[in-house]
């Protein structure tokens, strides 16, 4: 059996996010969606949009701001601090940063110069878009097929990703995981990793964020969402992403430029 990951820079981003320190304190970015509250015009870290820096920059200006001591923060008193000011990371916004790097890692440039911007509409709004494309890129721009293709199962490889699609019509949002590492077995995969940013259901006010899950291929010649899939320790009707995947137009696709 051999693995194969995406890049350690790919890695360390993901790590910057499900381990982000300020101090003493560790704790996972929380997941955050500005679409319920709108804000416009805002900073990346307001936004679901921000770089670990970003967002470590935004929890020094509120701490300034209401007097807090960050270097006495514990683990859990941070992760508060992030969820009660709308701090966090969207799903769309994890994998601009994820996929950048992993570009950036073989050689081929920023992910905004490939990025074809199919639903900016008008010239001044797709120079906007790459301009600032973390802001921009969402979970329909990488599932377009201008931007990539659907693969097969025997096709994955680390850097793929896996788009969950809507249509608003099951009251769920558009999602995307990154393929972070997998497991061959007689050079056919076995095992999917995947990391997302995400809120189940279970996660509570404050348990939301980075998650990191795995899928078990049973028969390569069967769907995706026919697979094992076991985030969290839970499987089956438990496992929140797997429910979500199979209620939603769900693809396995790989950046033309991957």
């Amino acid at each position: 059996m051999n693995t194969k990951f995406i890049s350690d820079k790919s890695r360390e981003i993901i790590d910057q996010y499900k381990n982000f320190s300020i101090g003493q304190a560790s704790c996972s970015i929380p997941y955050f969606n500005n679409r319920t509250l709108g804000t416009k015009g805002a900073l990346r870290a307001e936004v679901g949009k921000g770089s670990p820096s970003d967002i470590s920059e935004e929890i020094e200006h509120i701490s300034l701001k209401n007097k807090i001591k960050l270097n006495t923060l514990t683990s859990e008193e941070l992760k508060k601090l992030l969820v009660d000011n709308n701090i966090g990371i969207d799903c769309s916004g994890l994998a601009y940063y994820i996929l950048n790097e992993e570009s950036l890692s073989r050689k081929k440039g920023a992910l905004a110069s490939h990025i074809n911007f199919v639903n900016a509409g008008g010239l001044w709004r797709i120079f906007r878009a790459k301009f600032m494309p973390e802001k921009n890129i969402d979970v329909l721009t990488l599932a377009h097929n201008k931007n990539s293709k659907v693969i097969t199962l025997k096709e994955i490889e680390p850097g793929d990703i896996i788009t969950m699609v809507n249509g608003e019509n099951n009251g769920e949002r558009n999602h995307i995981l990154i393929i972070t590492q997998i497991e061959y077995q007689n050079f056919l995969p076995i095992t999917l990793h995947y990391v997302h940013s995400v809120t189940w259901p279970t996660d509570g006010e404050y348990g939301h964020g980075i998650h990191e899950g795995k899928i078990e291929i049973l028969d390569l010649e069967k769907n995706l969402i026919d697979q094992r899939w076991i985030e969290n320790g839970k499987e089956g009707e438990e496992n929140y992403t797997h429910m979500r995947a199979k209620k939603s137009t769900t693809e396995l696709r790989r950046l033309f430029w991957f």
